[in-house]
């Protein structure tokens, strides 16, 4: 028979100590200098009990990267579509443009395929998805999924890994105001 797993147990641990350390050497140096040594070494977590979890560099740092973004990232309830919105948005342009910003952008491009960031981006879509009918359930004419990601989130990202220059909060309102007047024609 085998042990059952304890949630916040070692395991736990490890990954939480893990993550810190990839998060925190992401901040002060370059990716490229990062290594599972330097992690190991930071976390005090053995190199073999890292490679057995995580198997190589990037499945690591995507799993530490799509974590801290699903923590940062909470969707907002203002109590009306524009305040979400905006709210929603000023929060991705705050994270492109923060310290992580460009570990954001980074994970996003090298991390596509994973099956931990597939999940991330499902319970994310869900998760606006709750939004959206938060909105309806109000009165609300909110717009769909797509035409939110299109609108307002898509060029959010498209200044960050294009032209390496993340908005501010004055754009990002500037894209959630065209997807309204959009919606009302």
């Amino acid at each position: 028979m085998q042990p059952a797993r304890r949630p916040g147990g070692r395991s736990a641990k490890v990954r939480a100590a893990v993550h810190d350390a990839v998060i925190d050497l992401l901040r002060e140096e370059d990716w490229d200098t990062l290594s599972i040594a330097r992690v190991a070494e930071r976390s005090g977590v053995h190199q073999a009990t890292i490679y057995r979890r995580w198997g190589t560099l990037p499945a690591l740092v995507d799993d530490a990267v799509t974590e801290q973004l699903a923590k940062g990232s909470p969707v907002p309830d203002t109590g009306s579509l524009r305040g979400d919105l905006e709210a929603y948005a000023m929060q991705a342009a705050a994270d492109v443009a923060g310290p992580l910003g460009h570990l954001y952008v980074r994970a996003a491009q090298v991390s596509t395929r994973s099956e931990d960031y597939q999940t991330f981006m499902a319970e994310r879509a869900v998760q606006l998805e709750v939004m959206l009918a938060r909105a309806r359930e109000r009165g609300e004419d909110p717009p769909g999924l797509l035409e939110l990601i299109e609108v307002v989130l898509a060029p959010i990202y498209y200044h960050a890994i294009f032209f390496n220059r993340p908005i501010g909060p004055e754009h990002a309102r500037t894209y959630v105001d065209r997807l309204l007047r959009l919606r009302a024609g």
